[in-house]
């Protein structure tokens, strides 16, 4: 897992949250471990590599 994590808010109807969440639980990772999974493949599969960021991000007011 990365040293330092940032959110990111995801909006998904309840049905298939909760059907993401009985999955997870019966193959023993967390959503969040499928959302930065499906991050790093999406990711890589597009041509992009994400180096570690050095330093403190800037914070965006919202």
């Amino acid at each position: 897992m990365e040293p330092k994590t940032a959110r990111i808010t995801v909006l998904i109807d309840p049905e298939k949250k909760l059907a993401l969440e009985k999955l997870c639980a019966e193959q023993d990772v967390t959503p969040s471990q499928v959302v930065r999974r499906l991050i790093r493949d999406y990711l890589a599969s597009n041509g992009v590599t994400a180096a570690p960021v050095r330093g403190k991000q800037p914070r965006h007011s919202a």
